[in-house]
Formats: C-alpha cells, structure tokens, sequence
C-alpha cells in the first residue's frame, strides 16, 4: 500500500525534510502471533488531514525524540524503521480482531488521535486527554497518512455520513481542539481574541461566534487566513506586520501595535477573553496583554523549549485567569462536535467546505499525485490539506 513516512533508516532528521511516499504491505490482523490484535481494526482510509503538527514534522522542528525513541523501540522489538505520519483521518473499517464491540466493518470512523491507556490515574478519573500513558497517533504510533491504517478500536468515533460529509469527517479531531479550548470558559455576551487564525483558529472563530460572543477580534500575519476568517464572519482583524524585534527589544515582547489595536476597539479595557492559538512566545505575552484585568487566557498552541512571561507581576496583580488546552475531552469534545456538525442551521459545515476547503479546489491532493515539490507548495498556499486515498 501506499503510505507517507518518516524513515530512520534512510533519512537522518536533522538533514532532511518532508515525507518519503513509500509502498509498504498492508496491515494485518494476526491474533496468534499479536494477542493484541484482537483490540484492532484495520481502516480503508479515505481522506486524511495536515495540521500544524505535520507541518512542524515535515519542517523537522517538532516531536523529533517522541518520534525517534519509539522508532528505536519498535526496532529492537523486531519491527518496522519507519513512522506513518498522521493523526486526523476518516476511513471504512473493513476488519475487526475478535474482542471488538464497538464498531464493526462497513461502519466509517475518526478517531481520538491520543491512544489512551484508560487505566491510568487520569483516564479513571475522566481527564483522559492528558492520559499518563498515552502514544499520539503519526508520532509515538503509527497513524493514518496510509490506504489501510491498522488502529486500536476503542479510540474510534463512529460518524454518520448522510448528516458529515467525509472531507468533513476527517477534520473532526482538529474541530475538536477549537470546542475543547472553547468550553474552558463561557463567552457568551464577551469579547474576544484569537491569537492565530490556522485552521483551528478559524474553527474556534465560528464555534465561539455561534456561542454568543459579543465580538471577535483576530491576530494574524497571512493575508489568506485574514480573508477566510473576513468570510467566516470575523469581527475584526489585526494584521500582525512588525515581527521583527530590533536589537534593543526581547525576542518575547508583545507586539505594542496589536496590543494598541486590541485596546482601541475595547476602548482601553481590553478583552475578556484571549486564546492563544499559535504557540509562539510574544503571541502569549499579546494574549496577557490584551486581555482586561480579572479576565481569562487559554492557552492551546505549542512550541518546544521555554517560554518567558513579560512582566511576571502584572500577570498576577491582574488577575488573569489562565487554562491550557490539551487535545479533546474523551468523548465529551467529540459528542459536542457531533452535534455541531449535523446542525446544518448554524453552516458550521458548509463553511468548512466552501471557504476552508474552498470546494477541495487546490486543498484535496490524491495520494498518486504526491510529490514533495508539490505538497509544499499546497501548504504554503493554503491554511488546511486533506490527502485523498
């Protein structure tokens, strides 16, 4: 089968770049020799989605050891040299080992992109997203960037396609991470700022815009996503222009000019709620001080290495209130994004395919068409991917 992977054995990370389109056998389900299996399910996949995780993978600038230790360890355990890529997918199941109840071949599937342990003192006490013991699917275990994806049942989430359309149905777990970070707070009646306007970003856009939120400011450098979120029905955007910080200013700083813009149209309280979406250090010292006193910031992106908060004591004199979003709550998030989804009222849908997606116009690439000249210069044009299998 067809398959994008990182290869230890033929790339070293730190000199190389991109995914190898490799043919490697289908998956199987053998319980005589992997007891284990009898828990599996073996998928047809059929659309797959790129996040900003991928897009760090590819560029080699996130979850190098995660990947390579479990390389290393599945290798001393006589298996594969390679990592399949990919942790949002959509696909037919077509196998199932002999313990699983929960779905059966012919049902279509997401899945929940932490494998959880559900043993652990988290998963027994539902915080199962920050379970213990947890591997990441395309990252500490083999993902879904695949024709044939072999996955562990019980973190899969049925999905019904006469009311979700499947290039719909594989961004459920993104949309997920917008609805996670959206429920730490009430936003109805405030006002709001979006830290970064990706693909999740713009989700948490519609998703916080439908919850009632008097008004929604976005921080942004890419034109592209500026005019999307323009069409989603964003109420302001700040263009982010000056990034470079001269010689005499910390590389951490907030931007004055966006914090300026955020006061203005605040009329000098500033917003009751700022999440940050992108994960860089000055977008969290924006997201500190944009935000009003006693107000809230939910922190979602991330960034390997240490972050330093700009002036620590108007922080705490302030009053903020800070969550941190880790994935989706299991199944909480998912039944939330179920129900958005299949309400056709709110367009939550059509919006996603016609202004996200735009109709899969230069944003849905077959996998036969791959090559890595090509699908760098998708993601350099275009905020959200779905591989097609």
């Amino acid at each position: 089968m067809k398959a994008l992977v990182f290869d230890r054995s033929k790339s070293d990370w730190d000199d190389s770049r991109g995914f190898d389109l490799v043919s490697i056998p289908e998956p199987e389900i053998n319980e005589k020799e992997n007891p284990s299996d009898a828990n599996y399910v073996i998928i047809k996949v059929h659309y797959a989605g790129i996040c900003g995780t991928d897009r760090g993978i590819w560029n080699r600038q996130a979850f190098k050891d995660a990947i390579l230790n479990t390389i290393d360890e599945q290798v001393k355990n006589g298996g594969n040299p390679y990592r399949i890529i990919g942790h949002e997918f959509f696909g037919e199941i077509v196998k199932v080992g002999s313990k699983v109840k929960n779905v059966k071949p012919g049902d279509f599937v997401s899945q929940e992109s932490h494998v959880i342990c559900e043993k652990c003192y988290q998963c027994v006490r539902g915080q199962k997203e920050v379970c213990t013991n947890e591997k990441i699917l395309g990252i500490s275990h083999d993902g879904g960037f695949c024709e044939y994806a072999k996955i562990p049942a019980h973190i899969l989430w049925k999905t019904d396609t006469n009311k979700i359309r499947p290039e719909i149905g594989a961004m459920q777990e993104p949309f997920g991470n917008a609805v996670h970070a959206a429920s730490k707070t009430d936003v109805k009646g405030k006002t709001v700022a979006i830290f970064g306007l990706g693909p999740i970003g713009m989700f948490l856009t519609m998703i916080v815009k439908g919850m009632g939120a008097s008004s929604i400011i976005g921080i942004e450098p890419n034109p592209v996503a500026i005019d999307m979120a323009k069409k989603l029905g964003i109420d302001y955007v700040v263009p982010l222009r000056n990034t470079k910080k001269t010689k005499y200013e910390k590389p951490y700083a907030h931007n004055h000019e966006v914090t300026h813009e955020i006061m203005k149209i605040t009329k000098g309280i500033g917003v009751d709620v700022s999440f940050e979406m992108a994960g860089f250090n000055s977008s969290v010292n924006n997201a500190i001080a944009g935000v009003r006193r006693g107000g809230e910031v939910i922190l979602f992106g991330l960034k390997t290495g240490d972050f330093v908060f700009e002036d620590f004591n108007k922080l705490v004199m302030k009053g903020i209130t800070m969550h941190c979003v880790a994935g989706r709550r299991v199944w909480g998030t998912w039944k939330i994004t179920k129900k958005l989804f299949e309400d056709h009222g709110n367009k939550i849908q059509e919006n996603m395919w016609n202004v996200i997606l735009d109709q899969g116009r230069g944003t849905i690439l077959p996998i036969g068409e791959y090559t890595k000249d090509r699908f760098e210069q998708m993601m350099r044009e275009h905020p959200k991917l779905l591989i097609q299998f």
